[in-house]
């Protein structure tokens, strides 16, 4: 009798563990995830040296500042914690809290040297973001429903942002210029996997047109400088992967909505009621691992309707507003990128055998986040080329070091941009 309880209750905490596999399989921060309680995260160290002007005027006077000396940074660009909770009967949460460039912070100060005066000052810049924060139902491996803060997987870089999946010791730079990286919005999502497809169609707040500028786009579009996202506009997005050939993935992704009148207060005379500001963004990528080989790639390509209203707009020339932005917004923008690393450490037996890896790898990317001129008014710098070689070394599987030498190519007018980088990343689950 002891014996057949026991078989029994194993035989139902291995269904319960298989069950929650497979509502998470496909989720590219809980796929992993066996036990109920799911603890994570992810961390990036860099450094940096630039061998270019930092000046505000660089593009605007760049011969004054050819010659000007290179710039050193040390940053955290990313540092997130992953927290998740199977409440059974196909109920799940999840939440990702990321902290950007260190975070933030202010403090009061009693300024001794000014009469011992308080001041409130900011004392660290950054940011601290809630990048996740859904609640899950889910019926079959097929067919989940997700609902709250979620990632919007439009392009390489978003659906696979996690530091182990990119050579470079920043975020690949052409997606990470012209749409919001990690782009997270709050809305609906519909996911599943069929036989050789994952699949995920969303409906999310609208982007905010407010906050488009040249020299990034739409990246900014899904900030909120209010205590709410505002939706008076709505968008949606779909993404489709592929893994029928072995170690292949391949995926199409886009987005679609209007961004114009997604502002507060909704003024029915406004610009809104004229324009609407339709943005559409369409992506292909692949990722291919076989042979000691990785090979990631993507081409991503916009269209914003109405560009050329968009510096004109109230909010845009308003002093009290928080979005000031001067300048005017390109109609187009696009992001191509292949990179490519070979496992030298496969032709070393001894480090084969304890796992470790040493990839050399190359990344070359073009892209324009103001690809056309509106109002004939020209930023040429915006247009850029950029190659990348390096190494990333595998202690574990969960750790890298990475170390890349990295040049940007400007059009003859402008200086170009050469960098030496290094960086130490992680990424794992801890329960």
């Amino acid at each position: 009798m002891k014996v057949q309880t026991l078989t029994l209750l194993l035989a139902c905490a291995t269904a319960t563990t298989t069950v929650h596999a497979q509502e998470s399989a496909g989720d590219s921060v809980f796929s992993h995830v066996k036990s109920r309680l799911s603890v994570g995260g992810y961390g990036e160290i860099g450094f940096s040296r630039n061998y270019y002007s930092d000046h505000v005027s660089r593009y605007s006077q760049p011969e004054a500042h050819k010659d000007d000396p290179s710039h050193g940074r040390f940053d955290i660009p990313h540092a997130v914690i992953y927290l998740g909770y199977d409440f059974g009967s196909g109920w799940s949460f999840g939440t990702e809290i990321e902290f950007e460039h260190g975070g933030t912070g202010t403090a009061n100060e009693k300024e001794d040297e000014e009469g011992g005066e308080w001041e409130t000052e900011t004392e660290k810049g950054g940011e601290v973001e809630l990048e996740q924060f859904w609640i899950q139902k889910s019926f079959t491996q097929w067919a989940n429903i997700r609902a709250g803060h979620i990632v919007v997987p439009v392009g390489l870089n978003n659906a696979h942002h996690e530091p182990l999946n990119f050579f470079t010791v920043y975020r690949p730079e052409g997606e990470n210029t012209i749409m919001p990286s990690t782009w997270h919005q709050t809305g609906v999502s519909f996911w599943g996997r069929y036989k050789d497809f994952r699949y995920e169609a969303q409906l999310l707040a609208g982007l905010n047109a407010d906050n488009f500028t040249n020299v990034n786009w739409i990246k900014k579009g899904p900030k909120s400088p209010l205590e709410f996202d505002i939706a008076t506009k709505y968008g949606v997005a779909l993404r489709v992967d592929n893994y029928t050939v072995p170690g292949l993935r391949i995926g199409v992704s886009g987005y679609y909505g209007h961004s114009i009148g997604n502002t507060y207060p909704n003024d029915a005379n406004g610009a809104g009621a004229t324009y609407k500001g339709k943005v559409a963004v369409g992506s292909v990528d692949f990722t291919y691992k076989g042979h000691n080989w990785i090979v990631r790639g993507q081409a991503d390509y916009g269209y914003l309707g109405d560009a050329g209203e968009l510096k004109y707009m109230y909010n845009r020339l308003n002093s009290k507003s928080p979005y000031k932005h001067s300048a005017f917004v390109s109609g187009n923008a696009y992001a191509i990128g292949i990179e490519a690393g070979y496992d030298l450490f496969s032709q070393v037996q001894s480090m084969r055998q304890k796992g470790k890896k040493m990839y050399l790898f190359g990344r070359y990317e073009q892209y324009n986040p103001y690809a056309s001129r509106t109002n004939s008014t020209a930023y040429d710098y915006t247009k850029v080329k950029r190659m990348a070689f390096g190494i990333n070394y595998y202690p574990l599987p969960q750790v890298v070091v990475k170390a890349e030498y990295s040049k940007r190519f400007l059009k003859s007018l402008y200086n170009n941009e050469p960098s030496v980088n290094i960086g130490v990343a992680y990424e794992g689950f801890f329960l």
